[in-house]
């Protein structure tokens, strides 16, 4: 609507003047027409927030459905966990932070014990819990959080929107360096607008998705404690602030147990988003040097629950006489969350695996088959997907309203993507570990990467140079996994690649896993359901050198564009479409040798705890909504069943 441009010079009568004028007349309307614009956009005031605008649960609901309401308090759970730790505060990247050790804190918006989804019964709705209720523009420019001036801190100062205000800009001044350079792009601005309501603004001609939600997970930190004692985000330390949720820490022990009880004072106890959950007095975490002495220790009555991974151990390591008489139950419970994509990671940033030929090769070294029947009981699934078995899982070749999504990418879809099925995982022969036929195909492809096998079958470039492939593995991790490793290297090497598996302790691998000091590392990446700009993180090129949620280092423009696209969507139906061209093109960048996933739950735990009967889809919630039944637990005491 303004004049902005220079206008043409006549050689007689000079019109700047005029258009200026003009110009400035045009600006005053547009931006009078703005504001009425502004002004007649409805604000929307609501209890919860999903970015479709569909809430499941109305503003008088009285508690999830999936909860049981009466589900009494008190009791303990203890968990076992493998490792070491040296500190309480898991806000950086210094340090090993102990387990759990974000449960004390809470957000404006409400999840689950450790961050985990609330509701878990429905994807990508959020209920206000700091905060009783939000407002927003239909444009989502801006967003206002009413927060309950009832919430306290542990030490009983209230928390307020000062704190809010504060705890968004440590994270940006002192947080993860991925997280603060997106949110900066994406949040301008901040203003408190009395103790208790704070808003947000968002940048112009951006998606507006995950912005609402984005600040609603902000952790609430007391910037009264962080004034005082002058401690950093950024530093390792075992004294934590105080935070605003059900649990404190009861007692640490470095390396051997931390303790957490319930704050019997907590100030959100009745609040519709609580009732049934949070039921335990105590949770206690125990620690162990390595899988074979926490399995033993779970045996023993240390410990009450165990949530199995280990194969071998479910198949065959549950027959002894307490699960035998019933003492400890061991049950399958069902999982409806995508597996994590868990595998065998490649580093892009080293130079010998950046040709996608060389890392085809090293999988082709990976025998599912033969592991699976000889060394997990047949157990298992092999995963092909970043969504594996879900709606927005890619199969065959794009057709429909996928085809045409893509090829709105013009050259940044490579032609396979068109031409191929999605890629799918090699098949392998399970009667023997090597398998010959892949070895062929192996060793084809590193000769046309120019690797070529010397008269001692060592691979050697034109430069004679060696192939040399460092794999850092968690020396505490079950042994069946070390097991499976250890065999591929062995495969690996017969490719005639110098592969060493490096097994270090849990402090030296995360120290070199944030360093990104390897090349081929056992990690995984984040499953999806829906779109949202942690993809960015996780996926993007604009962190990919440092992020600890990308640890490939994949940097790709097309899936670049494709999550930027995905923020766009309107509807559900074209986020699915989005997102599932998203799985098919993951799959062609190749960045981790896909390994395994089982569809339900593995549970084992003293026959003292009730759950549910129809757990919710995206959570097993041991921690968050089952409880303690203290006539069970006493009848355990009683027969020397629980230390």
């Amino acid at each position: 609507m303004s004049q902005s441009k220079t206008p043409t010079k006549a050689k007689t009568v000079d019109l700047r003047p005029v258009f200026w004028t003009l110009g400035v007349l045009a600006l005053v309307v547009g931006s009078l027409m703005a504001s009425t614009l502004r002004a007649e956009e409805k604000t929307i005031t609501t209890h919860g927030y999903s970015f479709y605008g569909n809430l499941t649960y109305p503003a008088d609901f009285t508690h999830f459905d999936y909860v049981n309401p009466d589900a009494p308090k008190g009791g303990e759970i203890a968990l076992g966990t493998v490792g070491t730790f040296d500190s309480m505060h898991p806000y950086t990247r210094k340090g090993r932070a102990g387990a759990l050790s974000s449960v004390m804190y809470e957000s404006l918006l409400g999840e689950g014990v450790n961050s985990t989804g609330a509701p878990a019964d429905v994807y990508g709705e959020y209920y206000g819990l700091l905060a009783e209720s939000l407002e927003y523009d239909e444009g989502r420019n801006w967003v206002i959080f009413n927060m309950r001036p009832e919430a306290r801190f542990s030490d009983g100062s209230p928390v307020t929107a000062h704190d809010i205000e504060f705890s968004h800009n440590l994270l940006l001044d002192e947080g993860l360096k991925s997280y603060a350079d997106a949110v900066r792009k994406r949040i301008p601005k901040v203003e408190v607008l009395n103790d208790h309501a704070i808003k947000f603004y968002f940048t112009e001609g951006i998606s507006r998705r995950s912005l609402i939600d984005q600040v609603g997970f902000v952790p609430a930190w007391s910037k009264k404690w962080y004034e005082e004692t002058g401690a950093k985000l950024n530093e390792s330390r075992l004294e934590v602030s105080p935070g605003s949720g059900p649990y404190v820490i009861e007692a640490v022990d470095v390396n051997r147990r931390v303790m957490y009880k319930r704050n019997f004072d907590y100030w959100g106890k009745d609040l519709p988003i609580n009732v049934g959950r949070n039921n335990f007095d105590i949770i206690r975490i125990e620690y162990f040097g390595d899988a074979t002495a926490a399995f033993e220790a779970f045996k023993a009555g240390e410990f009450t629950i165990r949530v199995e991974n280990d194969s071998k151990k479910w198949a065959s390591s549950y027959g002894f006489p307490k699960v035998d008489n019933g003492q400890i139950a061991r049950k399958s419970l069902p999982d409806g969350s995508p597996p994590t994509p868990s595998g065998i990671v490649f580093n892009l940033g080293k130079e010998v695996l950046k040709d996608k030929r060389v890392r085809q090769a090293i999988a082709l070294a990976y025998n599912f088959e033969w592991t699976n029947e000889s060394l997990q009981y047949g157990l298992f699934k092999q995963r092909a997907s970043f969504t594996q078995d879900t709606p927005l899982m890619a199969k065959d070749l794009p057709t429909g309203a996928e085809l045409e999504f893509l090829k709105g990418f013009g050259d940044l879809v490579a032609d396979e993507i068109y031409s191929e099925p999605a890629v799918l995982p090699h098949t392998s022969n399970p009667a023997r570990l090597l398998d010959r036929r892949n070895v062929r195909k192996a060793s084809k492809l590193l000769d046309d990467a120019g690797w070529f096998v010397d008269s001692n079958g060592i691979r050697r470039n034109a430069a004679g140079e060696v192939l040399t492939i460092n794999f850092l593995f968690n020396s505490s991790s079950p042994s069946t996994l070390s097991g499976v490793m250890e065999n591929f290297v062995s495969n690996v090497k017969a490719l005639g690649v110098d592969i060493s598996l490096e097994k270090v302790d849990s402090s030296q691998y995360t120290s070199r896993e944030r360093d990104r000091d390897y090349d081929l590392v056992y990690d995984s990446y984040g499953a999806f359901l829906g779109t949202g700009t942690g993809l960015s993180q996780r996926y993007g090129s604009e962190s990919a050198e440092f992020s600890l949620f990308n640890p490939a280092g994949l940097a790709s423009p097309l899936v670049d564009a494709i999550i930027e696209e995905s923020l766009q969507a309107t509807t559900r139906e074209d986020e699915v479409v989005a997102m599932t061209a998203l799985d098919r093109v993951l799959r062609h960048e190749f960045i981790m040798i896909p390994l395994w996933y089982k569809a339900d739950h593995w549970v084992a735990y003293y026959d003292q705890y009730g759950h549910p009967e129809n757990l919710p889809a995206y959570a097993l919630g041991y921690l968050d909504f089952w409880w303690y039944d203290a006539d069970k637990a006493a009848a355990l005491r009683d027969a020397g069943a629980l230390r």
